[in-house]
């Protein structure tokens, strides 16, 4: 009989795993990072991560409002630009797709799907025309709010701004009809509780929440409850779950705590952000005590038992995250996860949802046939 280890090998040549949000572009875009190449440093470039059997990524540009307040559009479409120009550098590895069809075809011939993806909406600075112009460039995944608030949609994190809605306003539900028509598929991680659900009231098509845990396991605003868990499936919609240890577990977010306040991890040099944070990941990698990648499975087994097997998969915010589940330091190592599912007794067909399938299915309902 085949190992687990083994299993997970040949489910993930036949299925490749599809990660709905990754942050590594801004490295490329700040460090000059060339993610076509084996990296020192960061949690996923495109060799590890096709060691890891990873067939589609959601590369998201993350427009830091504290970093670029005026000039959030212009950031994201230089994250935008950074993703077509590794395409363009290295089509044997990777390759910008905009819907299942052209997902399905990059599957087919042996390369990675990129998706474009935006990370809060402040960068579309409240018009519609701007969110047009992004899916034009490629956008086809959007996150509606970051853990800014905004005019027109509110965060998971406290407010006390009257000016903020209690969910999505009018014009946020607009964005979220407007997404729908141009095949741009919505998602609700970090969206405040009224928010999700006003934008799965609005929203026509499937939604996701592409980097998230369960809160039933940790009490963390970026996690979703239950009834959460049971609109986004009855919305036919997924939850990838996060790999961010602080977001899984209480033990793990007190211990990053205690770590943020060692000598070595106060004295980094936050001159450049993107250097500091690289910084940041080693240290916390390396001081943190080891957080088992098993407390990955129980949320994903968590999500299974709430909304089914058919609305749970992977989103692992590699690189928007400071450190990883012990064996799941970067992308060569999704394998583990697999195994580790095998061995929870779950059955192929499962895991294949799991791992991709799922994403893939909300993905191709989103954008398939819309793109007026």
């Amino acid at each position: 009989m085949n190992t687990f280890a083994e299993r997970a090998r040949l489910l993930l040549a036949r299925q490749p795993l599809f990660d709905a949000h990754v942050d590594s572009i801004g490295f490329a875009v700040d460090l000059g990072v060339d993610l076509a190449e084996r990296q020192p440093q960061g949690q996923l470039d495109l060799v590890r991560a096709r060691e890891g059997g990873l067939g589609s990524v959601v590369f998201v540009a993350w427009p830091d409002p504290a970093l670029f307040a005026g000039n959030t559009r212009e950031r994201a479409l230089a994250m935008f630009a950074a993703t077509h120009e590794l395409a363009e550098r290295a089509p044997e590895r990777v390759r910008v797709v905009r819907d299942g069809d052209e997902l399905e075809r990059a599957h087919a011939d042996g390369v990675i799907g990129a998706i474009l993806g935006l990370e809060g909406g402040r960068a579309l600075g409240e018009s519609l025309d701007t969110l047009a112009e992004f899916h034009a460039r490629g956008l086809r995944v959007l996150t509606l709010v970051w853990n800014d608030h905004l005019a027109w949609a509110r965060s998971c994190q406290p407010c006390d701004d009257p000016a903020v809605p209690a969910g999505l306003s009018g014009l946020g539900r607009a964005v979220v009809a407007r997404a729908n028509e141009l095949g741009i598929l919505v998602d609700l991680s970090h969206a405040g509780e009224r928010t999700f659900y006003d934008a799965l009231e609005t929203s026509a098509k499937p939604a996701v929440a592409s980097h998230s845990g369960c809160r039933a396991l940790h009490d963390h605003p970026r996690n979703l409850t239950d009834d959460q868990l049971r609109a986004l499936a009855a919305n036919d919609g997924v939850v990838g779950i996060v790999f961010h240890p602080g977001f899984l577990d209480a033990d793990a977010r007190a211990e990053e705590f205690r770590v943020r306040r060692l000598e070595a991890y106060l004295s980094i040099d936050p001159a450049t952000p993107a250097r500091a944070f690289v910084e940041m990941q080693r240290i916390l990698q390396r001081d943190a005590a080891p957080f088992p990648l098993e407390r990955v499975v129980d949320h994903v087994l968590h999500a299974i038992e709430i909304a089914g097997p058919r609305h749970v998969g992977i989103g692992s915010d590699f690189d928007g995250i400071e450190r990883a589940p012990r064996g799941l330091e970067d992308a060569s190592l999704y394998p583990n996860l697999v195994e580790a599912l095998f061995e929870q007794g779950l059955d192929e067909e499962t895991i294949a949802g799991i791992v991709g399938g799922n994403f893939e299915r909300v993905f191709r309902a989103a954008t398939n046939g819309s793109h007026t």
